[in-house]
């Protein structure tokens, strides 16, 4: 190991260091431990670097990731300069912080932790995701970007990336995830993820079951943010589909004397929730050229066709076929199993699954396993990976085979072996485990060259 990459490692121990959510157990995490004043603090003894560049705020249960690397692209077709700030990581700690679509360089993000040590003892409890976030908007700054994308971690009223005011808010899909934080029903989780409304900034709301719209709508009316809805104020439809990608109209409300023309778009995400996100970023761009960031429909549609967004209803192989994906929650994994069977409709299906504790499996397996011939049970070196004995039994009480191996590549290796040339493999549960079998799989395929 090179001198620089074992002062990376060391970089990554020290960020571990500090208490990070993302590796606690549910039972382990209160609402009380997120507090923004710790964030506030940092961001203010930095100079605030945050303030330096325009920004597009993403909250949501799934689909955050997908419409800020839509936008992103789109910016950067148009000649911005962008920054795009996602969590978690499939593969390397650095792809949380992106500059134009590239990682920020190890030995970027060395010199640059060294540098916030001392402000870093200076504020006690801060978080890992908090350092994070702090890097993130420090090399933004540094780096010159006109604009971020900057993807929400948890939730959103006391997420650490909320103590930016930014251009654009959206909020994406909502569904049941982390409710022992965010609430036990649709409303609450909403009225969580719209605490990053800010008044008087403009708000866009993907489709949402009717309980979770009426309450940002009651929020953004209160903070005087004016509101722009997928479905209603943005339409669209599907024109065509395949394994290469969709094609789909999106067109604005007509206003009166005024029938606007539909624009063409095509991204290369698979299933019909990524025409929903898609169609969410257009909009959110949309409502940017308004606010300071102007950006072409052209400029959209090329920035859409080369999206690059990995792990998400992804086929790294058509015949036989291999497909990944980070469903994580119920109703990710009823996306994933229409994606299926749109794409797929009668391939036999050997899954090899592994997910966190805290999650639905149960829902997940309720929506999954109608289509599953066969299960490989894993386990990811998450601390809050799930026991796979639980898994198991889950499985067979579908009366379907199933088996443990522990090891991620060596599951994957194993359901690859099952399904040979007759079935479809499907990795899901855990983007750790999405991250695990993607990393064998990159590995073979080099071995192989």
């Amino acid at each position: 190991m090179s001198d620089l990459e074992t002062r990376y490692q060391q970089t990554l121990a020290y960020l571990y260091s500090f208490v990070d959510f993302s590796l606690k157990h549910s039972v382990d995490l209160k609402p009380e431990q997120f507090d923004l004043g710790r964030m506030q603090a940092l961001v203010e003894a930095l100079g605030n670097p945050q303030a330096r560049f325009l920004s597009i705020h993403v909250a949501g249960t799934k689909g955050k990731g997908s419409v800020s690397a839509l936008c992103a692209s789109a910016l950067q077709t148009q000649g911005y300069r962008v920054g795009l700030y996602t969590s978690p990581h499939l593969d390397d700690y650095t792809e949380r912080i992106q500059v134009n679509g590239q990682m920020i360089d190890h030995a970027e993000l060395v010199a640059l932790v060294d540098e916030l040590k001392p402000y870093i003892a200076s504020i006690p409890r801060l978080t890992t995701f908090e350092i994070t976030t702090a890097l993130a908007f420090m090399y933004f700054a540094r780096q010159g970007c006109d604009a971020a994308l900057i993807e929400v971690g948890l939730g959103g009223r006391l997420d650490a990336t909320n103590v930016i005011l930014p251009q654009v808010a959206v909020i994406t899909s909502l569904s049941y995830d982390h409710m022992f934080l965010l609430g036990n029903t649709l409303a609450e989780i909403a009225g969580e993820k719209a605490g990053i409304i800010k008044p008087g900034v403009p708000v866009v709301l993907a489709p949402k079951p009717e309980e979770a719209r009426q309450v940002v709508a009651r929020v953004a009316g209160e903070r005087g943010a004016p509101l722009t809805e997928v479905g209603a104020d943005y339409q669209f439809a599907l024109l065509d589909h395949s394994l290469t990608g969709q094609t789909f109209e999106v067109w604005a409300r007509p206003e009166p004397g005024i029938v606007p023309a539909p624009v063409t778009l095509r991204i290369p995400l698979l299933g019909q929730h990524q025409v929903s996100n898609a169609v969410t970023a257009y909009a959110a761009l949309q409502v940017a050229c308004r606010q300071g960031l102007p950006v072409s429909d052209q400029a959209i549609q090329a920035g859409f066709a080369n999206v690059v967004w990995p792990g998400r209803f992804e086929v790294l192989r058509q015949q036989p076929p291999v497909v990944l994906d980070c469903a994580h929650n119920r109703d990710s994994a009823l996306k994933l199993r229409q994606a299926l069977d749109d794409y797929f409709p009668a391939a036999p299906v050997v899954m090899m699954f592994g997910a966190s504790e805290d999650k639905d499996v149960e829902g997940m397996f309720a929506e999954l396993m109608e289509r599953v011939e066969q299960v490989v049970i894993v386990k990811s070196f998450h601390p809050r990976a799930m026991q796979p004995e639980k898994l198991l039994a889950l499985a067979q009480s579908y009366n379907c085979p199933a088996r443990i191996v522990l090891d991620v590549a060596d599951g994957f290796e194993e359901a690859l072996r099952l399904a040979g040339d007759r079935a479809l493999v499907l990795v899901t549960g855990s983007i750790f485990v999405v991250a695990g079998a993607r990393i064998a799989w990159e590995k073979n395929n080099r071995s192989c060259e």
